[in-house]
């Protein structure tokens, strides 16, 4: 039974030490609620809808063909966090979209999405953030009947 306890209590250790609690944690760290609407303005304002498609934003038209149609929103079988949403924003370089060839959505590793640092006010990106994550849906999945399997020996 001592063991058993030890065993419980190194995982629980082992487990605390991933909370990251060092200088670049985000504890702490939390933003104003925004408005979906003002949101919706800003994506149009800053002309995300360029280069990006999201349900109910018509997708500015160019005299050619946009140089890539990036699809927002949608189904996700993942929670979208405003974290990450964030992130994806202020840091466009941290992680490419998936789905698209890497030619496409980058120049020598890095993003070729404009980057907004110094013209987007706080205000802006809270609202954005805001529509961005109503726009994602989280799909459930489907419940399955499996048998639960039993190993006889």
């Amino acid at each position: 039974m001592k063991s058993y306890l030890t065993l419980v209590l190194i995982f629980c250790a082992v487990m605390l030490s991933g909370c990251d609690s060092g200088p670049k944690s985000s504890i702490g760290f939390s933003l104003p609620d925004g408005d979906v609407e003002h949101g919706k303005a800003v994506f149009q304002t800053l002309q995300c809808n360029a280069c990006h498609t999201i349900d109910g934003v018509e997708q500015l038209a160019s005299d050619g063909e946009p140089a890539i149609s990036v699809k927002l929103g949608g189904k996700v079988n993942r929670v979208t966090t405003y974290g990450k949403l964030v992130t994806s924003i202020i840091n466009p370089s941290h992680r490419f979209a998936k789905g698209y060839s890497l030619d496409e959505v980058q120049s020598d590793g890095v993003s070729k999405m404009r980057n907004y640092n110094d013209t987007m006010t706080v205000s802006q990106l809270i609202h954005l953030v805001t529509f961005l994550q109503s726009k994602y849906k989280l799909e459930e999945y489907p419940h399955t009947n499996y048998p639960m399997y039993h190993n006889p020996m």
